[in-house]
């Protein structure tokens, strides 16, 4: 069988994106596994495993795996086996370990295409380039003002309206700079808020970008077990048990409070007018963005973290426990022992 091609899924969390890997999973040409973050995980870590002789190798594989297994959200059915992923790589690379991994997950369904949902993953388009040249990058954006609302609710990531604002900006760029650098072949951009309104419109569209058969079933993706295992794993996506919410935008010109909007719009302007989305503010309180403010902002910001996690249901924060352990211990382990 030919070894599959893969798909990454770029822009930002909060965005729909597990909405959108849901209903590609349902298709048979696509294996969509819930992403445990390998790159954005593993790469600031990479130092601890010095050169990636044989040796260190295998205990990144190792490490990685174990990660992979203890996902919040489990890979239903798919077993990746250490010592075979050791004998496929044709180097020793944490980004030919991620395809490999995802491959499997493709093997195991006899997809044409493997599917990350890591969006993170489009500050590494350079590498994953070269471990697989005919990649192709789905680019899922959202009005980051909406996105920012989900994220002040969200058990993980920035709570202020001023790193949010950053973040996404920082995201939207990147993935457009990155879209003038493939040809057109290779990526396929869409919005959020044209996804939930017309799906079956486009969703087919995005079957011929990948040159796929569109069912209908594709839109049922609620019915699935991978959405009910999904859903079942944190509140943050306790949607996917359902059928699209087709209303669900604007939501920030209610829940914004105080100069939020202006705040996120003086930051992000630029970026939310190239992607097609209205302001609705001047932009001229210079004075939000001054390192007083700053200061200000950094400071609340870690009392919402603190306080979104205090709050959360504890089952939520149990299904993360086993992959802190991970990580954990692989520091430790450096930590004691710097030859891995």
């Amino acid at each position: 069988m030919k070894k599959p091609a893969g798909i990454q899924i770029i822009g930002t969390q909060r965005s729909g994106s597990n909405l959108l890997r849901v209903i590609l999973d349902q298709s048979e040409d696509i294996a969509s596994p819930p992403p445990p973050h390998i790159l954005t995980t593993f790469v600031p870590l990479l130092p601890l495993y010095g050169p990636l002789d044989q040796a260190a190798y295998r205990a990144l594989i190792s490490d990685v795996v174990d990660f992979v297994n203890a996902n919040p959200v489990p890979w239903e059915g798919i077993f990746a086996d250490k010592e075979q992923l050791f004998r496929q790589s044709e180097v020793f690379s944490l980004f030919e370990l991620n395809k490999l991994i995802y491959q499997q997950a493709a093997l195991t369904k006899g997809s044409k295409y493997w599917c990350c949902k890591s969006m993170g993953n489009v500050y590494y388009a350079t590498e994953l380039e070269k471990v697989q040249p005919d990649l192709k990058y789905i680019f899922l954006y959202r009005d980051g003002r909406d996105v920012a609302v989900s994220f002040k609710k969200a058990v993980v990531g920035e709570k202020h309206t001023y790193f949010l604002a950053k973040q996404w900006k920082q995201d939207q760029d990147a993935c457009l700079e990155l879209a003038s650098r493939l040809d057109s072949s290779r990526f396929f951009a869409l919005n959020y808020e044209s996804l939930i309104t017309h799906p079956g419109q486009i969703v087919q569209k995005l079957c011929n970008f990948l040159e796929i058969s569109y069912s209908e079933d594709m839109l049922q993706f609620y019915r699935s077990n991978t959405s009910r295992i999904t859903a079942a794993a944190g509140e943050m996506w306790s949607n996917l048990e359902r059928p699209i919410i087709s209303n669900n935008t604007g939501k920030f010109l209610k829940d914004f409070k105080d100069t939020d909007l202006e705040l996120f719009e003086l930051i992000a302007g630029d970026t939310l007018k190239r992607l097609g989305y209205a302001l609705h503010t001047s932009m001229t309180s210079s004075n939000l963005v001054s390192e007083e403010m700053i200061k200000k902002y950094t400071i609340e910001n870690a009392l919402l973290r603190k306080e979104i996690l205090s709050s959360a249901k504890k089952s939520d924060l149990e299904r993360r426990e086993p992959q802190l352990a991970i990580l954990h211990a692989i520091k430790n382990r450096n930590a004691q022992n710097p030859q891995i």
